[in-house]
């Protein structure tokens, strides 16, 4: 694969701590002696050679006839058999929930679409799910999978959210009927640990599900697709593991909370050569939320990400939000990321976030110690990330403008600029100095004089 000299070649996150690993190359390179090992657990699941086209069960490819319970019935007959490959031949199917089963490949056929209806009655009854971090009982994700073994979704086809400014998005914000008050309700129901069978929203309530999750599952493999406009995060795998994607494109770039691949409190996952286009994070690490976090306290450990393309998105490989329960062990290299920043015209003005890690007051949660193979590209933005790093929070919010497509405004545009005192001024410039290697303190001293 041939990278631009945006191409980020390396990163891993493992252990408690993030900057006093980048001091050194030896405790990097201690970090990186796990990949081997964790690859060879990835395997993807196998099928058995029976197919289930779901045109034997009453579908029909032409966008507008409804096509849910041929899906079911496909499903429901693949799994009685023992498992095998429910077929989506060429064509449009327009359906709503698919469930998946114990040792069933969705498998769509090159020119196949799947089309989500944009009827949210269409994704009920409500399921166990999660929304941003915290569990509760919502509408269905689009394609679902609760506690099974062995599913896939493979094929050369397109999954469809068919999510826009009047479907599903306009849930994300003002004006009213909105996502906001259901947010806070869902959260105080978690912070006063009522059970989750007892958060029940769906019908009347504004939380947008996901276009794929995959829930308590073992042995996930999702290849070949191309996703596209989500209601929000596209690949949502929970608590699962052994989880191979491979080769998937995510083509979502307008829509709100768009997040490309977002493995949550998963064990052991692959995310190869896929390509991200999104309206938010291409590939985000979590691991749950605040009190409902540390109820299931289930970390996220092991993920690869390799060889993929982050075309746009705000973050190419992060670290949060919601990370309560733990993120440890976190690889990414070969990939290249080449988003511009918001407002450049020129090409070489792209500032790629190689990673970002994000963490709120009360979001934080473990993250590891990090290191990254280096090349080209990325010494200097090491440094100035160990050293923001290592200040006080509100210190690096204030004075150091954040890394990514964002610094060519210098603040993120939702901060005020501060007039830092003189004591955060002279820190800022002797992390400045340190960086190029000049030996800045001395001079400042001489001045003084």
């Amino acid at each position: 694969m041939q990278h631009s000299r945006r191409t980020f070649l390396g990163a891993a996150l493992g252990g408690l701590v993030i900057a006093p690993a980048l001091a050194g190359p030896a405790e990097a390179g201690t970090a990186w002696s796990r990949v081997p090992a964790i690859r060879r657990r990835i395997r993807p699941p196998r099928f058995p050679a029976r197919t289930f086209p779901i045109t034997r069960y009453g579908a029909t490819a032409d966008g507008v006839t409804p096509c849910t319970e041929a899906f079911r019935r496909a499903v429901e007959a693949c799994a009685a058999a023992g498992g095998g490959r429910v077929l989506v031949p060429a064509g449009t199917y327009l359906t709503g929930a698919i469930h998946l089963a114990d040792d069933v490949e969705l498998h769509l056929e090159a020119g196949a679409t799947i089309r989500f209806s944009r009827d949210p009655a269409d994704y009920l009854p409500v399921v166990a799910t999660r929304y941003e971090g915290v569990e509760l009982m919502n509408y269905s994700p689009f394609i679902y999978a609760h506690g099974r073994t062995n599913v896939a979704i493979t094929g050369s086809g397109v999954i469809d959210g068919q999510a826009d400014a009047t479907h599903w998005w306009d849930w994300s914000n003002d004006p009213p009927p909105s996502e906001g008050p259901d947010k806070r309700l869902l959260a105080q129901l978690a912070e006063d640990g009522v059970p989750v069978a007892e958060r029940v929203f769906g019908e009347g309530h504004y939380l947008r599900p996901n276009l794929i999750q995959l829930y308590r599952c073992r042995n996930v493999l999702i290849e070949g697709v191309t996703v596209k406009d989500s209601p929000m995060w596209n690949i949502h795998p929970v608590l699962c593991r052994n989880v191979t994607i491979r080769g998937v494109t995510v083509d979502s770039p307008r829509g709100p909370n768009n997040d490309g691949c977002d493995p949550e409190s998963c064990v052991d996952v692959l995310i190869e050569n896929c390509t991200f286009d999104t309206g938010d994070d291409c590939v985000a690490l979590k691991a749950g939320k605040n009190a409902d976090g540390r109820r299931v306290n289930e970390p996220c450990l092991n993920v690869l990400v390799t060889g993929c393309v982050m075309r746009d998105g705000n973050g190419g490989v992060t670290v949060g939000s919601e990370t309560t329960g733990g993120v440890r062990w976190v690889f990414a290299w070969d990939c290249e990321m080449s988003s511009p920043p918001p407002g450049a015209r020129d090409p070489r003005q792209d500032q790629p976030r190689a990673r970002r890690l994000r963490q709120g007051r009360a979001r934080q949660g473990r993250r590891g110690r990090a290191g990254r193979r280096r090349g080209r590209r990325g010494r200097a933005r090491l440094r100035e990330q160990a050293h923001r790093a290592l200040l006080p929070r509100r210190r690096r919010h204030r004075d150091h403008p954040p890394a990514g497509r964002d610094r060519a405004q210098g603040l993120h545009p939702h901060r005020q600029p501060r007039q830092p005192d003189q004591g955060r001024e002279g820190e800022q410039q002797r992390v400045r100095e340190h960086d190029r290697g000049r030996r800045g303190d001395r001079r400042d001293r001489v001045r003084a004089a």
